[in-house]
């Protein structure tokens, strides 16, 4: 990835003002780096638990349901120390945590991962993690080649996470970005999902972050109501064309 890219990405997340603003920050990271998935995640002193991830949402429940954050050798380990941990140097030699990772995959996880502990004054403690699919040979060489960049991103990631829980930053405007608006427009227009990110040139992953934000601001039940209330309101023009601001 070009430095120039990692440049304005790294405005781009210091200027997030909200989670669901940080979850596409997610998103568009695990794009620049071509990667299967980034996820931070943040344990607050209360015992609160916020995250930014492109895991699906299905195995995020998944995981939670089952309980997987006691038994899951990445947490455990995370937990136990302060510099980055590759998942291959970690205990998996257990059935229980065999079977994590064999259902993991199932969900899309890959099987190689790089995980960042972030450890705070106010007793805060978070994760931050790259996990791709791939062999052993091209997993050394991205880390090779990123690792730098990913131990950067993870801590602007941490103390962008930390004043927005804070609320240190301006309460994020309710109207849309100029990506949701194109992206709900396109969708107005009878294209697919798949039509939408081709037009883009993004990845059908990360317009669903754009679409899930842009649903978010509107209060919008689901996707059709989100282009219906975008419409109403004026975001965007019945003939799929943009108002002029």
């Amino acid at each position: 990835m070009a430095q120039a890219e990692l440049e304005a990405f790294l405005e781009r997340l210091q200027t997030t003002k909200s989670i669901e603003e940080l979850q596409l920050r997610a998103h568009e990271l695990r794009d620049l780096y071509r990667v299967s998935h980034v996820i931070y995640h943040i344990v607050k002193s209360s015992g609160e638990h916020v995250g930014a991830f492109t895991y699906s949402l299905e195995w995020v429940r998944r995981y939670i349901e089952k309980d997987y954050p006691s038994i899951d050798p990445v947490v455990l380990g995370a937990a136990r120390r302060f510099h980055p941990i590759d998942w291959k140097m970690l205990d998996w030699s257990g059935a229980q945590a065999r079977h994590l990772m064999r259902e993991a995959m199932t969900y899309g996880v890959g099987n190689q991962g790089w995980t960042i502990p972030i450890w705070g004054p106010q007793g805060e403690f978070a994760t931050f993690s790259v996990n791709h699919s791939s062999s052993d040979a091209e997993w050394a060489e991205l880390i090779r080649t990123h690792a730098k960049d990913f131990l950067l991103v993870s801590h602007l990631f941490h103390q962008q996470a930390k004043r927005i829980i804070n609320n240190e930053v301006a309460t994020p405007a309710t109207e849309l970005s100029p990506r949701e608006r194109e992206a709900l427009s396109l969708l107005s227009l009878g294209q697919s999902r798949a039509e939408v990110a081709d037009s883009l040139h993004i990845s059908e992953n990360t317009l669903r972050a754009y679409i899930d934000s842009a649903r978010h601001k509107l209060g919008a039940m689901n996707v059709t109501h989100a282009v219906a209330l975008a419409l109403a309101n004026g975001v965007i023009q019945p003939s799929g064309a943009l108002p002029k601001y």
